[in-house]
C-alpha cells in the first residue's frame, strides 16, 4: 500500500491554467498541458470509453496505464470534481461523465458536504469537510491493501507533500511555459514546487523522456 500522486505540470511548475471560460471550462492551455496523456490508448479506453485501439502506445501510455493500476481509493479537491463551476447546483455530479474512470471510492475535499453520489462503473463520490490527515485515514481504510492516489489539484497535492504523507510522486512535465496558473478557485497562481525546497532529499528520483518530449519524473520514498 502506498500514497501516490500523478500530475501533469508545465515546465514552470503549473498544473492548472488561467484561460478558462464558461464555454471552455478547462481552457485552451489545458489541452496543450495534457495532450500527450489524452492522446494515449489507455486514456482513450479508460476515460473516453473508446475501444477502437487508437491512441499512442509508447512511454506516455506506460505511465497512463500505471496511473490506474493498483488504486483502491482516490482523494481530490473540490476544483478537480468541478464544484467551482457549479457550486450551488445540487444535481451537479462533476465533469467526469456518467461513468467516471476512477471505479473506486473518491473522497472530495469540500467545505460544503453533500450526500454521496454513486456512479456507473464503481465510482462513489464522498464529500468530506476534514483535514488532509483525517481524509487520508478514511481513504486508506476504503482502499484495503491497494494504494491511495491524491488526484489533485495542485493545492491538495501540495498539502499532502508538505505534510510528508506522499510515498510516490510522479510528474509528467510538459515542455511549455504557462507563466501563471489557478489551483484554489481564486485566480491566484499556484506552482506545485513553491515552499517545497529540498523535497527530493526524502526520495529516490528517476526520470524518463517519452517520444512526445514529456519528461516523466518519479520521486519514490
Amino acid at each position: 500500500m502506498a500514497v501516490r500522486v500523478d500530475l501533469n505540470i508545465s515546465l514552470d511548475g503549473f498544473a492548472t491554467t488561467t484561460d478558462a471560460t464558461p464555454e471552455n471550462p478547462f481552457g485552451s492551455d489545458w489541452g496543450r498541458l495534457v495532450d500527450a496523456y489524452t492522446s494515449t490508448r489507455t486514456f482513450r479506453e479508460r476515460v473516453l470509453h473508446d475501444t477502437s485501439g487508437e491512441g499512442t502506445s509508447g512511454v506516455d501510455d506506460k505511465y497512463a496505464a500505471a496511473y490506474f493500476e493498483g488504486v483502491g481509493a482516490e482523494i481530490m479537491g473540490a476544483g478537480m470534481f468541478g464544484f467551482h463551476n457549479f457550486p450551488d447546483d445540487p444535481e451537479w455530479k462533476g465533469w467526469w461523465g456518467d461513468e467516471p474512470p476512477f471505479r473506486v471510492p473518491v473522497f472530495v475535499l469540500t467545505h460544503t458536504p453533500r450526500p454521496d453520489i454513486t456512479m456507473t462503473g464503481g465510482t462513489t463520490f464522498h464529500f468530506v469537510n476534514a483535514s488532509p490527515e483525517e481524509v487520508l485515514e478514511r481513504a486508506l481504510s476504503a482502499a484495503g491493501e491497494k494504494d491511495v492516489r491524491i488526484g489533485g489539484g495542485p493545492t491538495v497535492v501540495r498539502d499532502y507533500l508538505k505534510a510528508g504523507l506522499v510515498d510516490q510522486l510522479h510528474v509528467a512535465i510538459t515542455p511549455i511555459l504557462l507563466g501563471s496558473g489557478t489551483g484554489n478557485g481564486t485566480g491566484n497562481g499556484i506552482r506545485l514546487w513553491d515552499d517545497l525546497r529540498g523535497l527530493e532529499s526524502n526520495y529516490t528520483v528517476t526520470s524518463e523522456t517519452a517520444e512526445s518530449g514529456i519528461i516523466h519524473v518519479t520521486f519514490r520514498r
